[in-house]
C-alpha cells in the first residue's frame, strides 16, 4: 500500500469518531435537559466520559501494548459502544443512565489513544514526527465533527431532541464500519516488553511538568466541553446558533491541521504549549464577559485553532518523543487519563458547583484562572527543557 493510501483507513476512523463526538458532546446536555434532568444531574452524566478516562485508556493501552492487537481491540470497542447505544431509546433513571454511559464511554474513550498510538508510528520518520501527514488525518476528524455539529443543530432546532438516540446509533454504525476498514495487522511483541517500565520516563522533570500543563489546560476547556452549549442556550440563542459557534471553532481547527507543518517549526513544542495556554486565558475571559455580543463569542471561538488544535498536535509529537516503541500505547493512555480523564471529572464537578451559585458565566471565569495556572506549568516545562540542553551538549 502506498504511503498516502495507508492513511485512508485512519482518516476514515478519525472522521467517523469525531462525527459521533461532534453531535454527541455538544447536544447531550441539551437532550438531558429536554428529558427533565437538572443541572447537577446533567453535569454528573456528562462527566461520565471523563470518569471512564481515569481507567479505560490506560487499561486498553496496556492491553494493546502487550498483545499488539490494536485493530482488533478497536473493532471490539466500537461494537460494544453501538450495542450500548440501544439503551438510550428507553426511559432510564438517573442511575440507569449513569451505568449505561459508563459502559459506553469505557469503550469509546479508549479508541482514540489506541488509534493515535498506531497512527503516530505510521507518520513518524526516523524518530521524527511528520506534522503534515498527521495533520491531514486529523483534519478528517475535524471535518466529521463540523458536518454533524451543524447538521444536528439544524435538525434538533426543527424537530426537537427526541431523535438523539437515532443520531447516536447512526454515527456509531459509521464508527464500526471504519474500524473494520483498518488493516488487520498485529504489532510484534518484543521480547522483554512486559518488563519495560514507564516510571523512569514519568520521573523526568520536563515530562512531569508536561502532564501538569496538559491537565490544567484541558481542565480549563471542560467549560467548553460540558457547559458551553448550556451557557449559550441560557443566553437565549437557538440551537442553530449553538451549532454555528461550535462549527466556527472546528473550521479554524481544520485550517490549522491543514497548514500546521508550516507553523509548528517556528516555535519549540514547549513554547507552543505556553502560547496555547495564554490564548486560552483570553478565550475564556472573552466568553465570560462577552456573552451579550454574539460577534465576541465567535471571535473567542476562533482561538480554538491554537488552544485546541495546535496544543493537541504538539502533545502528540511530545508523547512520541517521551514514550517510544513499547511505551507508546501507555503514553497515549496517560495523556487521555491525566489530560482528559481526571481533569474532566474535577472540572465538571467544580463547574456543577459553581454554576448554580454564580451562573454559567462564572464557569468561564474559573476556566480562565485555570488556564493561567497552565501557563505556569508550561513555563516550568520550558525551564526544565532548557536545563537539559547544556547536559545534552
Amino acid at each position: 500500500m502506498s504511503r498516502g493510501r495507508e492513511l485512508w483507513p485512519f482518516a476514515a476512523l478519525s472522521a467517523s469518531y469525531f462525527a459521533h463526538i461532534g453531535f454527541f458532546n455538544p447536544y447531550l446536555p441539551l437532550w438531558l435537559k429536554d428529558a427533565g434532568f437538572g443541572l447537577f444531574a446533567i453535569s454528573l452524566l456528562t462527566s461520565m466520559q471523563s470518569a471512564t478516562r481515569l481507567f479505560a485508556p490506560y487499561a486498553w493501552g496496556w492491553l494493546s501494548d502487550h498483545t499488539g492487537e490494536r485493530v482488533r481491540l478497536l473493532r471490539f470497542c466500537s461494537m460494544v459502544a453501538l450495542c450500548c447505544s440501544a439503551g438510550l431509546w428507553f426511559e432510564l433513571s438517573l442511575w440507569g443512565l449513569v451505568l449505561l454511559l459508563l459502559l459506553m464511554f469505557t469503550h469509546t474513550s479508549a479508541m482514540m489513544p489506541m488509534s493515535e498510538a498506531a497512527l503516530a508510528q505510521l507518520v513518524s520518520r526516523a524518530g521524527g514526527f511528520d506534522a503534515r501527514r498527521y495533520g491531514r488525518v486529523r483534519l478528517c476528524g475535524s471535518v466529521g465533527f463540523l458536518l454533524t455539529v451543524l447538521a444536528a443543530g439544524a435538525w434538533f432546532e426543527a424537530h426537537g431532541m427526541s431523535s438523539f438516540p437515532a443520531w447516536t446509533a447512526g454515527t456509531l454504525v459509521l464508527l464500526v464500519a471504519s474500524c473494520w476498514w483498518l488493516p488487520d495487522q498485529r504489532e510484534p511483541v518484543q521480547a522483554g516488553a512486559r518488563s519495560e517500565s514507564i516510571w523512569p520516563v514519568l520521573r523526568r522533570p520536563e515530562v512531569a511538568w508536561f502532564f501538569g500543563a496538559v491537565f490544567l489546560h484541558v481542565m480549563a476547556h471542560v467549560a467548553v466541553y460540558v457547559f458551553f452549549s448550556l451557557y449559550i442556550d441560557s443566553l437565549g440563542y437557538g440551537k442553530s446558533v449553538i451549532g454555528l459557534l461550535w462549527a466556527v471553532s472546528v473550521l479554524v481547527e481544520i485550517g490549522w491541521f491543514f497548514t500546521q507543518a508550516r507553523w509548528l517549526p517556528r516555535l519549540s513544542h514547549g513554547a507552543w504549549l505556553l502560547l496555547a495556554a495564554g490564548l486560552a486565558v483570553l478565550r475564556f475571559a472573552v466568553t465570560a464577559a462577552g456573552g451579550g455580543w454574539l460577534w465576541l463569542l465567535f471571535a473567542a471561538q476562533l482561538l480554538h485553532a491554537i488552544t485546541f488544535a495546535a496544543h493537541h498536535s504538539v502533545c502528540i509529537a511530545l508523547l512520541g518523543q517521551y514514550f517510544p516503541a513499547r511505551l507508546r500505547g501507555r503514553g497515549q493512555a496517560l495523556y487521555a487519563v491525566l489530560g482528559y480523564g481526571l481533569s474532566g471529572v474535577i472540572g465538571g464537578l467544580l463547574g456543577a458547583w459553581i454554576s448554580p451559585r454564580w451562573g454559567l458565566g462564572a464557569v468561564f471565569w474559573f476556566a480562565a484562572a485555570v488556564a493561567l495556572l497552565a501557563c505556569g506549568a508550561a513555563w516550568r516545562m520550558l525551564a526544565a527543557q532548557r536545563r537539559l540542553r547544556p547536559a545534552a551538549r
